[in-house]
């Protein structure tokens, strides 16, 4: 009995092991290509503007897909799910180093897409049934810890990658590690709990999924960048037409792809709006604090790269006390505190002063401090959002707070951008002069954003309080 225990031991780590290895490849994927988008745009003869694109649609593949391939893991089978996902992403990593022109190049970024949408929808789900009960806040801060450090890592990895081979390589790296996570997904990884019956897919649903998350966001991402006006209202109001007869059509459905039956679970419904002011609120952040740095105190490059790096290096290192902590006291309040020092950090990198001297500790410090924040957040936060949910129902759950989160982040991206746009005056070559009105307005907006989040975090404690 000692040997097997230490067996099913064994498998557990293996399993956790598969989750983040392939968590971290769709996170980093998200991140190293930014960095070589000139080289990029210089190899296939494009334009910058251009070059965006592969960048674009990974994004939108993902928001487009992530609700259908859960729906798909709640009914079906996460494992299958997931070993599909990395299978279809390692090769679509291995087209996008082959590609030998533009257009192929985003073709394979859609498929490598598709294959990372597959996997991440179901990882939160795959959590719930490796870990133990009790020590979900454990497995979601290891989570948090990968997407941290993936972060914090991307931009040095490919900046390493870069200097010294070619751009290839930031694709084909994923393969030994993508036939590695599949071959221990494919052995270890549990099977979704019995079911007394299944449901079938609705396909009406995913398909009117993928056209509201895809004309929405493609919508918002061209008003940001004043792309054609009457081209952008007709998408958007298509998106929102389809919206909502996928709403009413949703109504009645046991298992509904996009989660309202989820929504009437208040625990839930709280978490998810938390969650995603939460990102928000980062997003705008992360987005305007380089042109601070660079623009407002004349810091080079190399050290505005640098001065970013605390952040997330300091979630990785509090989440997981945060996960441990909330095991024994109340995660509502545990978060709330959380989203507070977050706003105290960025309230002090606010508040700097604009025209003196600024020392480079003086910011390093700061935003350690709000990475503290984020940390003690977002791990709480995680696991009294999913915890709210039936097992049955964790795909479901996971694949919706992916979706909020990218959906947060990319709503802060376009308020940075069209504050920018609104505050900003252009210079000759059309780019951003100084940013400086528009960096601190855009601040105050992500403050606003904490506040809120903090606000309904703080209105689970009651809920919360019931049932601890």
């Amino acid at each position: 009995m000692h040997n097997e225990g230490i067996k099913s031991t064994i498998h557990r780590y293996i399993a956790i092991g598969s989750v983040l290895i392939v968590l971290a490849m769709t996170m980093l994927d998200g991140t190293v290509v930014n960095v070589a988008l000139p080289v990029l745009a210089k190899e296939f003869h494009v334009s910058d503007s251009d070059a965006v694109w592969i960048v674009t649609i990974y994004q939108l593949v993902i928001t487009m897909l992530l609700l259908p391939v859960s729906s798909l893991g709640d009914i079906y089978s996460y494992k299958r799910n997931y070993v599909i996902g990395i299978a279809v992403f390692t090769i679509g990593s291995a087209l996008c180093a082959l590609s030998p022109n533009f257009k192929l190049m985003v073709g394979a970024r859609a498929i490598q897409a598709v294959g990372a949408a597959t996997a991440m929808a179901v990882n939160v789900a795959l959590v719930r049934l490796i870990y133990p009960a009790k020590y979900l806040g454990r497995g979601l801060a290891v989570n948090t810890m990968v997407i941290a450090i993936a972060s914090a890592a991307g931009p040095s990895l490919a900046g390493l990658i870069l200097s010294v081979t070619s751009w290839h390589w930031l694709f084909l790296i994923n393969v030994p590690f993508g036939i590695i996570a599949f071959l221990m997904a494919y052995r270890y990884l549990p099977q979704n709990p019995p079911k007394d019956h299944k449901v079938k897919f609705d396909w009406i649903s995913g398909f009117s999924n993928l056209v509201v998350f895809g004309a929405i966001f493609y919508a918002l991402g061209n008003f940001a960048k004043n792309g054609d006006m009457l081209t952008n209202i007709m998408l958007l109001c298509c998106g929102i037409a389809v919206g909502i007869f996928y709403i009413r059509h949703l109504h009645g459905h046991e298992q509904p792809m996009f989660p309202v039956d989820l929504l009437h679970n208040k625990l839930y419904s709280l978490s998810i709006i938390t969650y995603t002011c939460s990102f928000i609120a980062q997003n705008i952040a992360m987005i305007a604090l380089p042109f601070l740095f660079l623009n407002g105190y004349g810091f080079s490059e190399l050290t505005t790269g640098l001065l970013m790096t605390p952040w997330p290096i300091a979630t990785m290192i509090v989440s997981p006390f945060a996960a441990r902590f909330i095991e024994k006291h109340n995660a509502g309040a545990t978060a709330a505190f959380g989203m507070l020092i977050y706003a105290v950090g960025l309230g002090l990198l606010l508040f700097e002063p604009q025209n003196g001297v600024v020392a480079e500790w003086d910011i390093a410090w700061r935003m350690f401090l709000c990475g503290c924040g984020f940390g003690i957040f977002q791990t709480p936060n995680a696991t009294v959002m999913i915890s709210a949910t039936p097992v049955s129902r964790s795909g479901a759950a996971g694949g919706f707070q992916s979706t909020t989160r990218i959906g947060g982040q990319t709503f802060g991206a376009m308020v940075v951008t069209l504050i920018f746009a609104w505050m900003s005056q252009p210079t000759d070559a059309g780019s951003l002069s100084n940013g400086a009105p528009g960096v601190h307005a855009s601040l105050y907006i992500a403050l606003a954003f904490a506040f809120v989040a903090g606000i309904f975090s703080l209105s689970r404690f009651k809920s919360l309080s019931r049932t601890t």
